[in-house]
This record gives structure tokens, C-alpha cells and sequence, in this order.
């Protein structure tokens, strides 16, 4: 299991570490929230995030990770231990609010707990025919594998997250994160095109001057 570990005090980060290796987990750490929003992948399952952050707050880049249709658990560390404090946090899409200071045992159960929930249930999505494993970016249909590139991937990653419109912006934004480059609206429309020849063009509804929905 892979797990993103936000944290920006350097002694506490690498403690941290070393408990979550210790135990056989392979963990990315990143100091910032820009650093987190380069790190976090495909095949990050759970991610522990920091609320005071260098660059930014963390409620807001959990927020900003769902509006993107990215579903991997988070589990909120933080010292504000506020009851306001931990409805915002569960409120932007966290999953669990641990307080600091923290027993190192208790952190692990609900790292476990939040993990099995993850397993086999959040990291697959099935719809119309079509599957979806997050955790080995990886799509089939009707049992055929996909040959999809990771932008056609995040686009499909995204459109099956969600029940609602996804935004055409909120599209750019994943483009440019999966290539690392400037993507425009005519860029995203090619790779739409694309992504329905192998989903079935049924399956993703335009949503005129808003953005698209996927169709079951």
C-alpha cells in the first residue's frame, strides 16, 4: 500500500515515516501542498495531510482533490483540535480528523481502518460495462482490457468518480497535471473523442458550455 504523507515539520515527517515503513507501507512525503499535488498518483491509496501547511491549507487541497473526481482517502493530522476545525476537514471530503499529539497505535488502526475500507470497494468503479482499478490504473470493458494513455485514464477516472457534470475546467486542470503541459479547449475535445471510440460514444454526454457526464 502506498501512502502520501504531507507534513511540513521535517523531525515529525520523518518519525512518521519510519513507523509507516516499519509497519510495510511505501510512503511519499512531501512538505507543501504544491509538493503534495505533484506526488499524489494514480496508485496512492491513502493520503495523510497536514491542515497548516507552508504554501496553502490542506482543507482547501482536499477540496480542490475532490472537485477533481480524486476519491483516494485522506485522513486529516493536524494540532487544531477545534470541533469547528474537524467538521471543516470531514466536510471538504476528508475521511478521518487525528489531533495532535497522537498515540502512534491508534494512528496505525485508523490508517488500517480507512485502507480496508479502501481496498476492493473505492479503488474499483463499475458502471455500464466498464471497470475502472485505481489502484493499478487500469480500465476494461466488458471485460477487454483498455489501451488507454494516462491523460484518456485520469479523463475516464474522472467522468466515472462522479455522478454529476464534470466541468471542462476541471478537465483542463487534470490534463495539465497528467502531462505536464498547456492543454486548451481544442486539446481536451481531441482527447474526448478519443477516450468515446473506446468507452462507446454513448457513455459520455456533452454538456453544452459546461463540460461532460458520463452515462450509465
Amino acid at each position: 500500500m502506498n501512502i502520501l504523507l504531507v507534513e511540513d515539520d521535517a523531525a515529525l515527517g520523518q518519525a512518521l515515516e519510519e513507523l509507516l515503513r516499519r509497519e510495510g507501507y511505501e510512503v511519499a512525503r512531501a512538505a507543501c501542498a504544491r509538493e503534495a499535488v505533484e506526488k499524489l498518483t494514480g496508485g496512492t491509496h491513502l493520503v495523510i495531510l497536514d491542515v497548516t501547511l507552508p504554501d496553502g491549507d490542506g482543507v482547501v487541497l482536499c477540496k480542490l482533490w475532490r472537485s477533481r473526481g480524486i476519491q483516494t482517502p485522506i485522513l486529516f493530522l493536524t494540532a487544531k483540535d477545534e470541533e469547528l476545525d474537524v467538521v471543516r476537514g470531514l466536510d471538504a471530503g476528508g475521511n478521518d480528523y487525528v489531533t495532535k499529539p497522537f498515540r502512534m497505535q491508534e494512528l496505525l488502526s485508523r490508517i488500517r481502518a480507512l485502507l480496508r475500507r479502501q481496498d476492493g470497494i473505492d479503488s474499483v468503479i463499475l458502471r455500464s460495462g466498464i471497470r475502472l482499478d485505481k489502484a493499478r490504473l487500469q480500465a476494461s470493458r466488458d471485460g477487454e482490457d483498455l489501451l488507454l494513455t494516462l491523460t484518456e485514464y485520469k479523463l475516464l477516472a474522472s467522468l466515472m468518480s462522479r455522478r454529476s457534470i464534470v466541468t471542462r475546467t476541471a478537465l483542463l486542470e487534470q490534463l495539465w497535471d497528467a502531462d505536464s503541459r498547456f492543454v486548451d479547449d481544442n486539446t481536451l475535445s481531441v482527447h474526448i473523442s478519443r477516450l468515446r471510440e473506446k468507452v462507446g460514444p454513448e457513455r459520455i454526454k456533452t454538456i453544452r458550455g459546461v463540460g461532460y457526464q458520463w452515462v450509465d
